[in-house]
């Protein structure tokens, strides 16, 4: 599979999910909502990896990859799930628009993928300078969507770190068998999650959320999680996380123009100064890059 398409596949997996996961609660709940779609999407990722792939792996350095997916999975969407209950769900992408900036500095602690230049920390400061802003537009609203930006704001950080430790494992397994490997672990704990607190079936399945749950399944939880994957193991983690520079806008656009969510200058001042702060991340990841190749050629000749 080609990389550039697997990366424009995520985009677009990601730009329509926080919308999704909003529909896929409305009626049966969030739990499950979310219990419901992994139970789907492990079946259908276990179906994938035994008609098209290798089967599974199961050694040590594999069932430490899938630990470090399925907590992941399991914390980040747990946030992500019930915050979406308290705010717009364009604000979702917009606020994961962070994993970039908390990912270079976990990958920089943990991997040693690149030393973090000034240019980077002024990208990191303008970044927590928008989610200030976007804190303070939900403080407007109300309590509800502040606690809401809290959730999600963990739900990031939980994601990040996933994303780090799988890169640090490196068990060098297909996509698809990570996705089934972290699956596996996470469905167990959405499903006795449900039946703690919820553990009631829907008598009336409404459509809307019917479809979102198969969608999520099917794009949000096999192929999203396969081609994101895919590509973290083929590009640096800082790179993946780039993903999110794009998503923001367009879930933004697609929450107000289906929903009418608002799209005040609070709003659009705080995703300014975070997509301005990713901005000047990457660039300052490319200009070390850069000067790391030029480093390297004069060694060469030397």
């Amino acid at each position: 599979m080609s990389v550039p398409l697997a990366y424009i596949g995520v985009i677009l997996v990601w730009t329509t999910t926080p919308l999704a996961i909003q529909w896929s609660g409305a009626g049966p709940g969030f739990l499950f909502g979310v219990a419901s779609r992994m139970t789907i999407g492990v079946v259908l990722a276990l179906l994938i990896v035994a008609l098209f792939g290798k089967g599974m792996r199961w050694d040590k350095q594999a069932r430490r990859a899938y630990l470090a997916a399925g907590l992941g999975i399991y914390l980040a969407m747990l946030c992500v799930y019930w915050s979406a209950q308290y705010i717009p769900s364009g604000w979702i992408s917009v606020v994961f628009g962070l994993s970039p900036l908390i990912t270079g500095l976990f990958a920089y602690l943990w991997l040693g993928e690149q030393r973090i230049t000034l240019l980077q920390v002024v990208g990191m400061l303008l970044g927590v300078c928008g989610l200030l802003v976007m804190f303070g537009s939900s403080a407007e609203i109300s309590s509800g969507v502040l606690f809401g930006m809290c959730g999600i704001l963990f739900g990031v950080i939980v994601h990040s770190i996933s994303a780090v430790m799988v890169k640090r494992i490196n068990a060098d397994i297909p996509a698809t068998v990570q996705t089934a490997g972290g699956l596996l672990v996470a469905t167990p704990l959405f499903d006795v999650t449900w039946y703690l607190f919820d553990g009631v079936w829907p008598i009336d399945l409404p459509l809307k959320a019917s479809v979102s749950i198969l969608y999520l399944a099917i794009f949000g939880s096999v192929l999203g999680f396969a081609l994101y994957y895919f590509v973290l193991q083929r590009l640096a983690a800082t790179q993946v996380a780039l993903i999110t520079l794009i998503t923001p806008v367009g879930a933004l656009l697609l929450g107000h123009m289906i929903q009418n969510e608002p799209l005040s200058l609070t709003v659009i001042l705080g995703t300014a100064l975070i997509l301005c702060g990713l901005a000047l991340y990457q660039a300052g990841a490319v200009r070390l890059a850069r000067l790391q190749r030029v480093q390297l050629a004069a060694g060469g000749e030397g």
